[in-house]
This record gives structure tokens, sequence and C-alpha cells, in this order.
């Protein structure tokens, strides 16, 4: 194989592995429209619910709503989701630490006594992009 063969086959290769994937994630069984919808998307277990790979904010319109994060590399993926009802930008919680707004994990993961496990919630997002359902509790 000539350098140019290479070369060629070499960005054909490259250009395939940069296709990019859309995560879709329907949100279903918001209590109320108001306030925000907040999602954040994890890569690993070392960063689950600590550093996001990517971050959207919609406004909370119904009882369904649908984000849609654009141009995420194919791999392994979490994703934490909450309804910012009183748009205060964080998750409120009682004076046990229990949530007062609505929240939700992929795979509707549920944690014994705080957030599921990066394992629990993780999903392997295709090159082809995928389109996920959450339940707020």
């Amino acid at each position: 194989m000539t350098l140019i063969q290479t070369l060629c086959c070499a960005a054909l290769l490259a250009a395939v592995q940069a296709h990019a994937a859309d995560l879709t994630i329907h949100i279903g069984d918001v209590k109320e429209a108001g306030g925000t919808i907040q999602v954040s998307l994890y890569n690993s277990a070392g960063t689950f619910m600590k550093t996001a790979v990517a971050t959207a904010a919609i406004a909370a319109i119904n009882a369904a709503n649908t984000v849609v994060l654009k141009d995420l590399p194919a791999g392994e993926y979490a994703f934490a989701v909450f309804h910012d009802a009183n748009a205060n930008a964080k998750l409120d919680k009682n004076m046990f630490g229990i949530p007062t707004e609505g929240y939700g994990f992929s795979n509707n993961a549920m944690g014994a006594m705080g957030p599921p496990s990066f394992g629990q919630a993780s999903f392997t997002l295709p090159g082809a992009g995928a389109a996920l359902r959450v339940s707020l509790r």
C-alpha cells in the first residue's frame, strides 16, 4: 500500500469514528408546567454525578417533555434529570435530604440511599443515536 493510500484509509477511518450521535430523552411524569427540566450526561463511573460531559435545560411545558443532546461520540453514558419547578437551578430537598422536586436517572435506575451507581444507570449510545425514556419520581 502506498503512502497516499494509507493516508486516505486513515482519513476515512477517522471520519467514520468521528460520527456524532444524538441522544433523545423523553421525560415523563412531570407533575406541572413551569420551571425547567435539567439534564446532565456522564460518561464514566468516576465522573458520575460530579462532572457532566453534556447538559441541557428546557422549559417544563407539560407532563411529557423531550430533550435532545446532539453530536455525542458513541459510547457508554448515564444521565440524571430533574424538574427544577421553582427555577432556582438546584434540586431542592427536605430536611432529611429527600428530593422535593421530580428527578430520575437513565434506565429508571434507583439507588438505595442516594443516587444509583453509574453501572445501574449506564447505557450504550450507538453511532446511529438513540431515544430513551425516563419517568420522574
